[in-house]
């Protein structure tokens, strides 16, 4: 029986060669979806910090608003600076009875 060694060389050959493709096509799938997850990893957190900040200030904001306004009800204004009613001019106001 006559055995072409050739053709054997050439088929492990070819073999060797269709693994390393596949190897570096992996290596390049696998990269890619890391560099994906990665990607996605750093947005959430910047979207997080994002949205922490943002709800600091706001919140900030409220508690600093609901301190002036209860320290405003506390404060007794003395009689001069007691806000008087205007002077009614009827059902309408004067710029609709002067016609403007």
């Amino acid at each position: 029986m006559l055995v072409d060694f050739a053709a054997l060389d050439t088929a492990t050959l070819v073999f060797i060669g269709t693994l390393v493709f596949a190897v570096a096509l992996a290596a390049f799938v696998i990269s890619a979806g890391l560099a994906a997850l990665t990607a996605v990893g750093v947005g959430k957190l910047a979207w997080f910090l994002l949205s922490a900040g943002l709800s600091f200030v706001v919140n900030a904001i409220n508690r600093g608003w609901d301190r002036l306004v209860r320290h405003a009800s506390t404060v007794e204004l003395p009689s001069d600076f007691v806000p008087q009613q205007p002077a009614a001019t009827g059902t309408f106001p004067r710029v609709m009875i002067n016609g403007h």
